[in-house]
């Protein structure tokens, strides 16, 4: 009978698919894997406060509901608290939270050049996905003493104050600082625009900055072809403090890439002062225990450990470089205040940029007096360090005499002379933004201007000489220009040419041009933009 045959059939039908759902299940050949499930129990401030991850690492990626990510930060018995990386409007108690099983990291490759990301990696700008090579952790070691050369090789701004007076060689950490719009970030744009043909890799590290202020510096990047070899990494102020305490290491990860592979790279960290303040909200809102000026006790060690990631290699790892030019913001003038101790402690020397100079209209403001490079003159080339070394000293002994000139009523000879040269010397000093110059052009400016060239020239002419004598420098004498361009030293013979061409280019340009209006600027000294 056919009912008889109903249990016999089923187990038949069974045999035959138990077997297929094996062989297929087989194929797929997924392992089974554990995976730690934590519940949000609190949110706020840019923080989430998750229970039950109790193998979660410091720095592990965490992914809550809804793809928002963040990183464990503060571990505690029983919980931990996550760092936010994106808004939290979705996120509330109750929520989801799965460990990755990764530190966070970010893309890395060539395909990041002319890109504005995040930290993370993620495309901010209208062209799609970022192509990268491969993902990294943002937090890596510094290099071993034993893996670094010295710093030697210049890294050219083509600032004349900067180049002559404080110079940067590549692997240096040379921070800048200066109360708000005295033009700090125009200093460090100016030195990306410089790298075009030097073959510096850069990368552009913008924290907490209005979206405006980084849209702005982008657009100059992209109008002078520097974002062809810059990346651009932005937490601006709108974005979660968690992100903007990511970036400046997620930046110099991105730098570290290329100098793996031998390339001298440049990172601008503008600005590490809202960094800090970043960190001091997220350690407040953690409960960690405040020190001087509410900064946590580990504030130092937040910047350390970054800039000590700046070095040169030597050439059996590569010979690859990482530049630092971090950026602090200063009030009132404070050097002496935390962070600015702090960072200044930590770098190769500072450039100080003076809103007294910057009011005055001597741009760039910065002041010669408070700025260092602990290099000194091995990371110039041999023509600009010999005219650095007098041109620093005389400037110094100017200033003194200036100073003491407002309360003389009659002044020597000798010294009213050295005091007109002095306010020439300075004149030769002023550069506009975005006008970089050559070694060549930037030696016989102020070779000449310290040898009498621009005496005869009135000061408010100077700017304008110093264009034209640039303007016309290489026909006059091209072989010696070239010779100071690639580094070679100069002979006494090659000095009085150099002087005599100058004196004739500056002759030149005091005869064609009208006689200055008193109390008008000339228009080569046009003021810098503030940032």
């Amino acid at each position: 009978m056919t009912g008889d045959r109903g249990p016999t059939a089923l187990l038949e039908l069974v045999g035959l698919i138990g077997p297929a759902t094996r062989s297929a299940l087989d194929a797929i050949g997924a392992p089974l894997r554990a995976s730690e499930v934590g519940i949000v129990t609190q949110v706020g401030g840019g923080i989430a406060r998750v229970r039950g991850l109790p193998g979660i690492r410091y720095e592990e990626l965490v992914i809550f509901d809804g793809g928002l990510q963040g990183i464990a930060f503060n571990l505690e018995p029983g919980d931990a608290s996550v760092l936010l990386l994106g808004e939290a409007a979705s996120l509330r108690a109750g929520s989801l939270a799965h460990a990755a099983g990764r530190i966070a990291d970010t893309a890395v490759g060539e395909a990041l050049l002319g890109r504005v990301v995040d930290a993370l990696g993620r495309p901010l700008d209208d062209r799609g996905p970022v192509g990268a090579v491969e993902r990294r952790p943002v937090e890596a070691d510094a290099p071993r003493i034993i893996d670094r050369a010295p710093v030697v090789v210049p890294l050219a701004t083509g600032i004349k104050v900067v180049d002559a007076l404080v110079p940067i060689g590549r692997g240096q950490r040379e921070l800048i600082l200066g109360d708000r719009q005295t033009g700090k970030t125009a200093v460090a744009v100016d030195t990306i625009l410089n790298q075009r043909e030097s073959g510096v890799l850069c990368v552009y590290c913008a924290i907490g900055q209005r979206g405006t202020a980084v849209a702005r510096v982008v657009q100059t990047l992209r109008q002078a072809g520097a974002l062809d070899y810059t990346a651009v990494v932005v937490a601006s102020g709108e974005d979660p403090p968690g992100l903007q305490y990511l970036t400046p290491y997620a930046a110099t990860t991105i730098a570290e890439y290329f100098v793996e592979r031998g390339r001298d790279t440049l990172v601008v960290y503008d600005d590490l002062t809202r960094h800090a303040r970043a960190y001091r909200e997220l350690s407040l809102l953690m409960r960690r225990p405040p020190g001087r000026e509410a900064y946590p006790g580990d504030i130092f060690y937040l910047h350390a450990r970054l800039l000590e990631r700046a070095s040169r290699l030597r050439t059996e790892r590569g010979g690859g470089s990482l530049t630092a030019l971090p950026i602090i913001e200063t009030q009132a003038q404070d050097l002496s205040a935390y962070i600015p101790t702090n960072l200044i402690s930590i770098t190769d020397g500072q450039i100080y940029l003076s809103p007294e100079l910057f009011n005055r209209g001597l741009l760039p403001a910065v002041e010669v007096g408070r700025s260092v490079s602990r290099t000194g003159g091995r990371t110039q080339l041999a023509a600009l360090r010999a005219v650095a070394g007098p041109l620093r000293l005389a400037y110094a002994q100017f200033e003194e005499l200036e100073s003491f000139a407002r309360f003389a009523t009659r002044l020597d000879d000798a010294t009213r002379s050295a005091i007109d040269r002095g306010r020439r010397v300075r004149e030769a000093l002023k550069q506009g933004e975005q006008s970089p110059l050559a070694p060549a052009e930037q030696v016989a400016v102020l070779y000449g201007v310290t040898h009498g060239a621009f005496d005869e020239v009135e000061i408010e002419r100077v700017v304008d000489t110093c264009a034209d004598v640039c303007a016309h420098l290489r026909d006059a004498c091209g072989e010696i220009a070239a010779r100071i361009d690639a580094g070679q030293a100069l002979a006494a013979a090659d000095w009085e040419a150099l002087l005599d061409a100058v004196r004739r280019l500056a002759t030149r340009a005091r005869d064609r041009q009208p006689p200055a209006v008193a109390g008008l600027a000339a228009p080569g000294a046009a003021r810098r933009p503030a940032a």
